[in-house]
């Protein structure tokens, strides 16, 4: 039996990958940086990211791949032990990657490693599938202590538009490219069904959960403060976010792609239908 190796298996989108394939009856080996605490389904062979470790390889079919270093310095040794070992792998890109530019021109530095990456694989001569997904609707969890404190998400640049795409909208898609035909040299990007500022993903959250929310806009520099005072947000990733922001609501909004159900043969959630099934995350502290 042909095995499919998950990168990132622990994830909002890994995990997914590894239960879609699995429920097929796959053979499913995933990687984790914590083998012991993964809790993946029964059957699932779990490994550490070393793609030279003995055995790591051995029957791999087709490999998810999501780049799990912070820099690409692995790149070509990781990709030259794909090239070896399997016949497809299939890319989730991130950083937002623009394929037009080369890798050192990239706006950022998460963009030019993944830009690295989608390079090799396109070079490496395997059969190749790159996925490029929208702002993941998980992301509103963001705002999930100040929904269950109040009524009010407070935050800058409210008016930054994004098509918000499902977890399992990307896993869906990705099992597709890994087991089925016709995807191959085919770079997707992947969207949700609907273009919503943040300010309107904050209403359609509050209309999910049957309450009534609201953006209060902050200024870049009080958005900064809170995100720095923050200890569950990191310090390094504040100035990228706003940067992020700033570059995002001074260009073009997204248009939405029929990326997702061409490849699943099935539409792409809606941000409402995923807020009702995270409802219990929203959930008003009680008194």
């Amino acid at each position: 039996m042909s095995t499919y190796l998950v990168f990132g298996s622990t994830g909002n989108v890994g995990r997914r990958v590894v239960e879609r394939l699995s429920w097929s009856g796959a053979a499913v080996r995933a990687t984790s940086r914590r083998p012991e605490s993964a809790r993946l389904p029964e059957g699932v062979e779990v490994v550490a990211p070393d793609l030279t470790a003995p055995g790591v390889m051995d029957g791999v079919e087709a490999v998810f791949l999501m780049w799990p270093f912070h820099s690409d310095e692995l790149a070509a040794p990781y990709l030259d032990a794909i090239k070896r070992g399997a016949r497809r792998v299939v890319f989730m890109t991130g950083g937002g990657v623009r394929p037009e530019l080369p890798p050192e021109r990239q706006p950022n530095p998460v963009a030019r490693w993944h830009a690295t990456v989608e390079h090799l694989i396109r070079e490496s001569g395997t059969e190749w599938t790159v996925l490029s997904p929208s702002t993941f609707m998980v992301n509103t969890l963001w705002w999930a202590d100040q929904i269950r404190a109040g009524d009010t998400v407070r935050g800058a640049y409210g008016s930054v538009a994004m098509t918000p795409i499902h977890e399992d909208d990307i896993a869906a898609a990705a099992v597709s490219a890994l087991t089925g035909p016709g995807h191959a040299g085919r770079r997707y990007t992947l969207t949700g069904p609907e273009v919503l500022t943040q300010a309107e993903q904050v209403r359609v959250i509050g209309e999910a959960v049957g309450r009534p929310l609201r953006w209060q806009e902050l200024t870049r520099e009080e958005e900064r403060a809170r995100l720095l005072a923050d200890p569950s947000f990191p310090d390094s990733f504040v100035d990228e976010l706003l940067d992020g922001y700033a570059t995002m609501a001074s260009a073009p909004p997204p248009s939405v792609t029929p990326a997702v159900e061409e490849i699943t043969g099935t539409p792409p959630a809606t941000l409402a239908a995923w807020a009702v099934e995270h409802a219990a995350a929203f959930e008003r502290f009680l008194p």
